[in-house]
């Protein structure tokens, strides 16, 4: 009979120990030493595989072993598991004594469906999950185990992604749903056909603005690309009449759906009864940030109707207020010149 392999020898003349050789010995048929190519074969495994015996000392391990962790285990010495630290998922220590492999030897029964993390000498971690496995001989008798550990590390980073991206999907689902509540809620209009009107526009408003936040993964809306969506509508020669100057500013998700909201309320009213209603009239939009690192919009309207402060203040500005306050701490400003409304928004940048 040709020699046992290194890594089962340990096991004794068992019956799954015989088998292993004979697999080994179909495999390569001309082979003269079998130890050496079932040392091989478990060398050339890309997971970590290591034995021991019943004591749970290591007997050996492949070089998978050493990479995942980050030190070469003492044959002989090393006991129960190849790795230097061991910690529980929650991240409290894990003794090696209270490992899978020595449950498992301790048992005498296999372990699965458990994760462990393995810290290497130089601090860094890897999760993994393992499967240790008793071996018996032939009369039943515990001689070893063997465990393979597979790394589990990008799975959980994976999981953990999932985790934060429902978490924010959640978080941005009541946000948006409180913005349109508040949208709903300051709306009136003179009639129920008006106030739909009214409604789907501040909420279309609402819609273009996600989309665009959708488009960048919610990491944040260039103001640019955002006013230049929310004056898509226009038709070619009013959208020719609005002028816009700034620098590239980057509005995070909150103050990108205020934005969006507070620019819709000043076009819709230059469009009925401002400068945009006027075949000479115009709207010059200019942005920038302020001393204070704060958003400093101003929108100012030129060749319209002949302006006088309303008598009370109008859903339009009330809307528009409201959001800038609320929503990023900021403040609004409407100045009635007899040329023009002139509105001035003062707004964080990233109320959160």
């Amino acid at each position: 009979m040709p020699s046992e392999p290194r890594g089962l020898s340990l096991f004794g003349p068992s019956r799954a120990h015989r088998q292993a050789a004979n697999v080994v010995e179909l495999a390569f048929p001309d082979a003269s030493d079998v130890e050496a190519r079932c040392r091989d074969i478990l060398q050339a495994l890309p997971a970590a595989i290591y034995t021991t015996d019943a004591d749970g000392r290591i007997t050996f391990y492949n070089e998978a072993a050493v990479a995942l962790a980050g030190r070469r285990p003492q044959i002989g010495s090393d006991q129960w598991c190849v790795t230097w630290k061991l910690f529980r998922p929650d991240g409290t220590p894990l003794p090696h004594a209270e490992c899978p492999m020595a449950v498992a030897l301790r048992e005498e029964r296999p372990i699965r469906g458990v994760e462990a993390i393995a810290e290497r000498p130089d601090g860094s971690r890897v999760a993994f999950e393992p499967f240790p496995t008793p071996i018996h001989d032939g009369a039943g008798r515990l001689i070893g185990a063997v465990n393979m550990l597979i790394d589990i590390t990008d799975r959980k980073a994976a999981e953990e992604r999932l985790l934060v991206l429902m978490r924010e999907v959640d978080h941005r689902a009541n946000n948006l749903l409180a913005v349109v509540q508040a949208t709903v809620r300051l709306t009136e209009a003179a009639t129920v056909e008006d106030f739909k009107i009214v409604l789907e526009g501040r909420i279309r408003a609402l819609s273009r603005a996600h989309s665009l936040l959708a488009r960048t993964r919610w990491t944040g809306v260039d103001l640019a690309q955002l006013v230049a969506d929310e004056l898509a509508g226009l038709d070619g020669a009013t959208a020719a009449r609005v002028f816009m100057a700034g620098p590239s500013i980057r509005l995070d998700p909150a103050a990108a759906q205020s934005v969006a909201v507070a620019l819709h309320e000043l076009a819709t009213n230059a469009l009925k009864h401002g400068a945009l209603s006027q075949a000479d009239g115009a709207v010059d939009l200019r942005w920038r940030i302020a001393l204070d690192g704060r958003l400093d919009l101003t929108w100012r309207e030129t060749g319209g109707p002949d302006v006088t402060q309303p008598s009370r203040t109008g859903f339009g500005s009330m809307v528009i207020q409201n959001t800038i306050l609320r929503d990023l701490r900021g403040e609004v400003t409407f100045d009635w010149q007899p040329q023009g409304l002139v509105c001035r928004i003062k707004a964080e940048l990233s109320p959160n």
